[in-house]
C-alpha cells in the first residue's frame, strides 16, 4: 500500500547550550509510529535536501554540518553516514532540484557553489551575496535557482548560464534582483510553472511576505504580519499560504476572497497584485465569516511543510515536536514527539511516499537477492577544473529488463497502483479489511455486464413507447381525416340544391317576358 511518511531533521536550537547530536527520523503521517532513524547530524535550518527512490535506484539525503566543512550522505539503505565529502568551505544552506541532477549550496561570506550530482563536477561558483546565503530554491523545471541572503536581497539566476562553458571565467549574470525586503530573508517558495511564468513567496524578518513574478520580474503584493516570519508553506493550487513565527502564531492567508453579485450569488477573486504599493496587513485577531485564520501553537515554529495531498499543514517546533493540523478547520490531529532530545529543534520538514528501500522495511541484499542499488555519486570537488568538464564522465546505470527482480520492488502493476490509489486518496471511515473489500466492491467485470444489460432494458423500452407513439399518431391522423369527409358532404348537397333552384328562378323569369 502506498504511505505517506514524514521526515524531520533535528539540530541543537542556537540560544541553548546542547551538546546533543541531532537525526534524521520517518514517522508514519496517519498514526505517528517511528519507521527510521538517521544519527550523527547536525543540519541547521535549509541544510537538508533529499532525492527520491526513482528509477529502480535508492535514494539518498544530504545533510550539512555546521561549523565543519563537510556534507554527509545518507542512503535510505543504511541507518548510518554512508559517504563523507569534504568541501571547499563551511555552507550556510543547501539544495537540490527535482529531477536530483545539480546540487547547490551557499556559504556564510555569500558565494555560491553548484555541483553535477552524478559527476562531481564543479560547474560554478561565484560571489552572489556580500552576506550569508539563507536560503536557496530551484524552481519546479530546475531552470532557475533562487538564493536568498541577509543583505534582505533575493537574487534569481538561469542554471544554463551557470552551466555555459563559455562564461565560466566571469562572474554570473543575474536574471533578476528582487530588493524589497529590509531585512535577512527567511524563506522563499516557488510556485507552479515553466520559469520564468511562475510565482515566488519570500519571507522576512522584517514582518512580511512578499509574491513576486518572474516574467516581469516585478513586486505583485505584501502582506505585513505582527510578527517576523521565520517559515512559510504554499498551498499547492497557490490559493493560500501558512505563515508561521518563532512566538508560535501561524497565520493562514488566503490569495482570494468571496463577494456578493448584483443576482444574489457568490464569486471569487484574486485579491492584491496592485504592486509596490499594495500592502495587506493580517493581524493576530483577523478572521473570516466562517472560521480563524490563526493557529496558536504554544512553541517556537521552525519549519512547515503540507502533506502530499495538502490536506494536512505539518509544523515542526523548536521543542522537536511534530503537529499535524487539519487544513479546513485547524484542528490539531496529532503531535509526533520526535526529536525528544533536550534543546533540539526541528530544523527541515516534508512529506513524501515511503521509499521501497527504507532501512528495517525491505529485505535488501546483493543484485542476486533482489536488492535495490544506490543512485551513484561521486565526490564534490573543491575548485574548479576545466579538464572534468571537457572529459564529463558521468557514473549512471541503465534501466533493468523487464524480468528482472529490482522492478518487484519498485514497479507497480495497473491493477495494484489503482487499489493503493483509492486506498491512499478516498477517506474511509472504518479500517478497511479484505473481506469487507471483497463483499462491499463488486468485481469490475460484473459491473460492466450489470450496466451493459441495463442499458439494453432501457434501449427496448424506448422502442416500445416510440411504437405506441407512431400507433396513437396514425389513429388521431385517420380519425380526422374521416370526420372532415363526413362534414364536407352535406355542405356540397346543399350548395346543389341551391344552385338549382336558382336555375328555375331563371327560367321562369325568361318565360314571362
Amino acid at each position: 500500500m502506498l504511505q505517506e511518511v514524514v521526515v524531520s531533521t533535528s539540530a541543537p536550537a542556537p540560544n541553548t547550550q546542547s551538546t546533543g547530536n541531532g537525526s534524521i527520523l520517518f514517522h508514519d503521517i496517519q498514526s505517528g509510529a517511528s519507521l527510521a532513524s538517521f544519527k550523527h547530524t547536525n543540519a541547521a535550518k535549509n541544510c537538508t535536501a533529499l532525492i527520491p527512490t526513482r528509477e529502480a535506484q535508492g535514494g539518498l539525503m544530504l545533510a550539512v554540518q555546521p561549523d565543519k566543512a563537510l556534507l554527509n550522505i545518507y542512503s535510505f539503505q543504511k541507518d548510518q553516514i554512508s559517504q563523507k565529502f569534504v568541501l571547499p568551505e563551511r555552507l550556510s544552506c543547501v539544495t537540490i532540484d527535482r529531477r536530483g541532477q545539480f546540487c547547490a549550496a551557499g556559504t556564510p561570506q555569500g558565494r555560491i557553489y553548484l555541483w553535477e550530482i552524478a559527476s562531481g563536477i564543479m560547474y560554478n561558483s561565484w560571489e552572489a551575496h556580500y552576506r550569508q546565503v539563507t536560503v536557496l530554491r530551484f524552481t519546479p523545471d530546475g531552470e532557475a535557482l533562487l538564493s536568498g541572503s541577509e543583505d534582505s536581497g533575493i537574487s534569481v539566476w538561469s542554471v544554463f548560464r551557470l552551466l555555459d562553458d563559455g562564461v565560466q571565467n566571469e562572474n554570473p549574470q543575474v536574471y533578476a534582483h528582487l530588493s524589497d525586503h529590509t531585512l535577512p530573508i527567511t524563506d522563499i517558495a516557488c510556485g507552479f510553472g515553466p520559469f520564468p511564468s511562475c510565482r515566488v513567496l519570500s519571507a522576512s524578518t522584517d514582518h512580511s511576505v512578499k509574491i513576486w513574478d518572474l516574467s516581469s520580474k516585478s513586486l505583485l503584493t505584501t502582506f505585513q504580519f505582527p510578527h517576523a516570519v521565520a517559515c512559510i508553506a504554499w498551498d499547492l493550487t497557490e490559493r493560500l499560504f501558512f505563515a508561521a513565527s518563532t512566538d508560535g502564531s501561524i497565520h493562514q492567508v488566503n490569495l482570494f476572497r468571496t463577494r456578493a453579485n448584483k443576482s444574489g450569488g457568490y464569486v471569487a477573486e484574486a485579491i492584491g497584485g496592485a504592486g509596490v504599493n499594495d500592502v495587506l496587513l493580517v493581524r493576530d485577531d483577523d478572521s473570516s465569516t466562517t472560521k480563524r485564520r490563526l493557529i496558536s501553537v504554544g512553541e517556537p515554529v521552525t519549519a512547515l511543510s503540507f502533506s502530499l495531498t495538502g490536506a494536512l499543514l505539518l509544523a515542526g517546533t523548536a521543542l522537536g515536536n511534530v503537529h499535524v493540523y487539519d487544513v479546513p478547520s485547524h484542528q490539531l490531529l496529532r503531535t509526533i514527539n520526535a526529536h525528544p532530545g533536550p534543546g533540539l529543534a526541528v530544523t527541515h520538514l516534508t512529506a513524501l511516499l515511503k521509499p521501497p528501500d527504507l532501512v528495517g522495511h525491505v529485505q535488501l541484499g546483493g543484485d542476486k537477492d533482489g536488492g535495490i542499488p544506490v543512485l551513484p555519486i561521486l565526490p564534490f570537488q573543491r575548485m574548479r577544473e576545466a579538464r572534468p568538464r571537457e572529459a564529463h564522465e558521468v557514473t549512471m546505470m541503465l534501466p533493468h529488463a523487464r524480468n528482472s527482480t529490482h522492478e518487484s520492488v519498485t514497479t507497480y502493476s495497473r491493477e495494484e497502483l489503482l487499489r493503493d490509489w483509492e486506498f491512499f486518496v478516498k477517506p474511509r471511515l472504518t479500517t478497511p479489511t479484505v473481506e469487507n473489500d471483497a463483499l462491499s466492491a463488486p468485481p469490475l467485470d460484473g459491473r460492466v455486464t450489470e450496466l451493459a444489460d441495463e442499458v439494453a432494458r432501457l434501449k427496448s423500452q424506448l422502442a416500445r413507447a416510440k411504437g405506441i407513439n407512431d400507433v396513437m399518431w396514425e389513429t388521431l391522423t385517420q380519425t380526422a381525416a374521416a370526420q372532415g369527409k363526413e362534414l364536407a358532404a352535406p355542405d356540397q348537397a346543399h350548395d346543389s340544391h341551391e344552385d338549382a333552384a336558382d336555375e328555375r328562378e331563371r327560367k321562369r323569369g325568361k318565360t314571362k317576358a
